[in-house]
């Protein structure tokens, strides 16, 4: 059984459009209220003219992704777990603005399979093509144990 199925270039995409309930729940669960995120007359006063979605949530979208990415790999029948390492070189290009509609593009662009791990380029467009973020994800795939099940 092969520890990992993914190739340089394979690709996943998940798209999803920035509600306000997404930005005021992600607010409530890290605590990160500021007026960028939930003060609407204050951002109106800034060059944004309105409210944005925290930086941290697109880097949760492209934990998705990368989690797409997995469990492709996954479907075909492996033998280890695959977790993420983190993320490095993130970028927070251009706003996002509610109402947006953000896709991230996930690209394998790395296999070291002998150490067991896979880098990939992330990118975030959003609606109108304009690339919002960019970042790195380094991906682990930790063998599993050999068992007394499988053994026999």
């Amino acid at each position: 059984m092969k520890a990992i199925h993914a190739e340089i270039g394979d690709a996943v995409r998940f798209s999803k459009t920035i509600g306000e309930a997404d930005v005021y729940m992600f607010a409530g669960i890290t605590g990160d209220f500021s007026g960028n995120h939930v003060n609407e007359a204050f951002m109106k006063k800034s060059k944004y003219g309105g409210r944005i979605a925290h930086g941290a949530l697109l880097v949760g979208f492209m934990s998705t992704a990368s989690t797409l990415m997995m469990e492709r790999s996954l479907a075909q029948g492996i033998d280890c777990t695959p977790v993420s390492l983190g993320y490095d070189r993130i970028r927070f290009l251009n706003p996002v603005y509610f109402g947006d509609t953000v896709d991230v593009i996930y690209t394998v662009s790395e296999i070291e399979e002998a150490r067991g791990r896979t880098r990939a380029d992330v990118k975030v467009f959003n609606q109108d093509g304009v690339l919002v973020a960019v970042g790195e994800h380094l991906g682990k795939w930790v063998p599993n144990p050999i068992s007394e099940v499988s053994k026999v």
